[in-house]
């Protein structure tokens, strides 16, 4: 992979026609995204539009910077008391956007709230998989006891949202979503969410922080990426994300606009049904009913993965705006293996592992994924399932909206389904979510959609959640990924690249984990 695009870029002008820009003070900022949140409740759905949503409302006790760099948040300080005990000192006069103070009980509330919201398409139990029960000490002081030494607690706290026990308690994820308990600490106030067309915040005055630049925040989701550049380029927002391969040159050499791009630390993958013996969407080469599920074999498994051209989705149909992936973290982050290079394509060696385990004629299987979540996703769907039909593996292409796919996936409703992750830049994320042994208890796997297991992998990463030296966790990850490929449990396909165009005037930190945020967009030095 090529150097991180750790700085901001403004390309050339070349002058091209746009609406003028409004001031650079203006109160009000509208930003376009790609895609709505599912939910305004920041325990519903690790999903990175609600992530970017409850951000701008809620705090978390430690923050995370644009490279995953940590900070304190609603946390001052923290520090470990014994190996399975956090202790947090929290952040003295710090008010709820109602008035009330912020105390440990409102940390003890969100933890036991996070992991346990009704019918959450992908549970906070991965980010409180480790916390075993917390201590108020003082209204300024929490411990939190963990299931053994647990190195990535800080971390991990800065995915979980503290809401205020007295607004939240007893109220459901609908009450959030009007408005009822989104009560946060956040530098803005919810306003008004119209799902599938808009959010509206104010600023928080009294923020702790600071408070920020803009009055009032409008979020508007524009899933198609045409009317979204439209909607800059005429002036009706002031800055979109994703921006589209096919538009990026020209924005970069316009005069009155400004890009800014950096790597991600998002994995687009293949999550494959090796869980059951009989898949629901599985034919033999006639279309016929199948005793048994040919992704339970490794050799198949490869297969797919030597079948797929990642260079060429990449380079033509992402013209350059993503990397191809030979694991599950970008591999100049800590914790990646030296040893996964990306996969190569290799489709003759895939016909030879289909033919070795039996599946030399083919079979039939319906590939699923998203048409609204990330660059060229539908695209890049059809590509590969015309890349698997080189090898006798025909794919029906079926996709949808990114939030009935996740919905659906959850359900175990499919055998295979192309999709994306993004963590904060710790190796941890996507392998527990992703690839960790499924167990709704701990929240390990919760996100495992092919329920994949396999235990030596499970061993490594488990004792890597629990080794506090650094070097020695880093490489404990390295080897979990490297189980991971070799049984080819998740298929990594590559990694994408963050882009956002705003007008002139206007400065955004670009981040490695996606997230459209207002507290990043700045008037221009």
């Amino acid at each position: 992979m090529r150097r991180l695009l750790l700085t901001c870029v403004a390309m050339a002008p070349l002058a091209l026609p746009v609406a003028g820009p409004r001031g650079v003070q203006a109160a009000e900022v509208k930003m376009a995204v790609r895609t709505d949140p599912s939910s305004i409740d920041p325990h519903y759905h690790v999903y990175t539009p609600n992530s970017a949503v409850f951000k701008h409302i809620f705090d978390t006790l430690v923050l995370t910077g644009p490279r995953g760099e940590v900070r304190p948040g609603l946390a001052e300080s923290w520090k470990t008391l014994t190996d399975d005990v956090w202790e947090f000192k929290l952040r003295p006069g710090v008010t709820f956007h109602d008035g009330s103070p912020f105390t440990a009980e409102d940390v003890a509330f969100s933890i036991a709230r996070a992991p346990n919201v009704p019918n959450s398409p992908s549970s906070y139990a991965q980010y409180t998989k480790l916390v075993a029960g917390t201590e108020i000490v003082d209204p300024l002081t929490i411990r939190i006891r963990t299931r053994g030494p647990a190195p990535t607690l800080p971390i991990d706290m800065g995915s979980v949202a503290i809401v205020s026990k007295k607004a939240a308690e007893g109220k459901t994820t609908a009450d959030f979503n009007s408005g009822l308990a989104t009560i946060g600490t956040g530098p803005y106030k919810f306003v008004e969410w119209v799902a599938g067309d808009h959010l509206t915040l104010v600023k928080n005055p009294a923020y702790w922080g600071g408070a920020e630049p803009w009055d009032r925040v409008i979020r508007r989701a524009i899933p198609a990426d045409a009317p979204r550049v439209a909607a800059l380029l005429a002036g009706d927002v002031d800055i979109i994300e994703g921006v589209p391969a096919v538009d990026r040159t020209r924005i970069a050499g316009m005069n009155t606009l400004s890009l800014f791009e950096c790597d991600a630390f998002r994995i687009i993958y293949l999550h494959m049904d090796s869980g059951r013996d009989i898949s629901p969407q599985i034919t033999d080469a006639s279309g016929g009913k199948l005793d048994r599920n040919p992704l339970r074999d490794v050799r198949v498994r490869r297969a797919i993965s030597y079948a797929i051209n990642r260079p060429a989705l990449t380079e033509r149909l992402l013209s350059g705006q993503a990397h191809p992936a030979g694991q599950y973290i970008p591999p100049d982050t800590p914790g990646a293996s030296k040893n996964l290079p990306p996969i190569p394509y290799e489709p003759d060696l895939a016909k030879k592992l289909m033919k070795d385990a039996g599946w030399e004629n083919g079979f039939n299987v319906v590939l699923n994924g998203s048409n609204d979540r990330y660059p060229s996703d539908a695209q890049v769907t059809q590509a590969v399932g015309q890349m698997l039909a080189r090898i006798g593996i025909r794919t029906e292409v079926q996709t949808m909206p990114a939030a009935m796919l996740f919905s659906r996936g959850t359900k175990l409703e499919f055998s295979m389904m192309l999709s994306g992750w993004v963590g904060s830049g710790e190796a941890s994320s996507p392998m527990t979510a992703l690839m960790a042994t499924y167990d709704p208890k701990t929240g390990m796997g919760s996100s495992n959609r092919g329920r994949w297991s396999n235990p030596a992998f499970d061993a490594a990463l488990g004792e890597a959640l629990r080794t506090l030296d650094d070097a020695k966790r880093n490489a404990l990850y390295a080897k979990a990924a490297e189980i991971a490929v070799e049984d080819m449990g998740v298929v990594p396909v590559y990694f994408t690249i963050n882009t956002w165009a705003a007008r002139k005037g206007l400065s955004y930190a670009a981040r490695g984990d996606e997230l459209s945020l207002a507290m990043g967009l700045r008037p221009a030095p």
